[in-house]
């Protein structure tokens, strides 16, 4: 289903705290974020939009166009010019974006997570992508990529050094997966949808996807949490999610089910009406 749309949303209105700690140390490294989009945006885009036109499916309005329609209604409700969309065989779920410019931003989905989904769950994973173009997550993805790639190349130190920037690096998208999960509950406004998304990328298969029970799962969210309440629960937690690019998925539930009840998500799906400087207007990448 559509909603009506977030118009004037801004990242930093759904963006999750810890994301916008994470995101404004970034950004206090002067100028290497152009650096980047200058070097390497170009040609990084062209590689990649070739190899996805030789080895994807590209959905549009004649090539499943019911997943067309499902990005339009998340772009809309997300304000959002729609980047490209991509189907890809692959056995490993997953979704991921490209973006470095902001000139041809595009989404991949693997058959084998759209296998496992309903349709208001892959609008769910469309969203969550569309939620790290609107953060420009890609572009900071990138930089600290370069920067580990470069310390390990310097010197035996140097290794030691990209060690601990790949720790925080890690730490901060871990960070930027939870604004992520925010942006597909504002396309969907179903708490449960995300929840069962979350909950099928756990364990979830084919065969056993309409079985599981998103409310048993909520349950086993806050079990975890009761665990790592104590100090040393915390530590074993730490230790478990350290190496993680992603937060374990009954995390990532208990997330979005406290945020699903806060005053600040439902201001936002009750004041859908957002202005540019008084004047409605419609989104874009200049959101980003």
């Amino acid at each position: 289903m559509s909603n009506i749309p977030l118009i004037g949303l801004k990242a930093d209105q759904f963006r999750h705290p810890l994301d916008l700690e994470a995101t404004n140390t970034l950004k206090q490294l002067p100028g290497l974020d152009l650096m980047v989009r200058q070097l390497l945006g170009q040609l990084g885009e062209q590689f990649f939009m070739l190899e996805n036109l030789a080895s994807s499916v590209q959905v549009g309005e004649n090539q499943l166009p019911h997943l067309h329609q499902l990005l339009l209604d998340a772009c809309k409700t997300l304000d959002l010019e729609p980047p490209q969309l991509y189907v890809r065989q692959h056995p490993m779920p997953n979704a991921y974006t490209f973006a470095m410019r902001g000139k041809q931003p595009f989404v991949v989905m693997h058959t084998s997570l759209i296998d496992l989904l309903t349709d208001e769950e892959v609008k769910a994973v469309i969203a969550h992508e569309l939620g790290h173009l609107k953060c420009e997550h890609g572009v900071y993805l990138t930089l600290a990529n370069l920067i580990v790639l470069a310390a390990g190349q310097i010197s035996p130190l140097g290794t030691v050094i990209a060690q601990g920037l790949q720790a925080q690096m890690l730490e901060w998208l871990r960070c930027a997966e939870f604004t992520c999960d925010r942006a597909a509950l504002l396309a969907t406004q179903d708490p449960k949808v995300v929840a069962s998304l979350l909950m099928k990328l756990a364990g979830g298969s084919p065969t056993l996807a309409a079985k599981l029970n998103v409310d048993a799962f909520l349950a086993q969210a806050r079990a975890y949490d009761d665990l790592s309440s104590t100090q040393l629960g915390e530590m074993l937690k730490q230790a478990h999610t350290a190496q993680l690019s992603h937060p374990v998925p009954v995390l990532r539930a208990r997330e979005i089910d406290r945020w699903a009840s806060s005053k600040d998500y439902e201001s936002l799906v009750q004041n859908r009406s957002v202005c540019y400087d008084g004047e409605t207007k419609k989104g874009g990448w200049r959101n980003w």
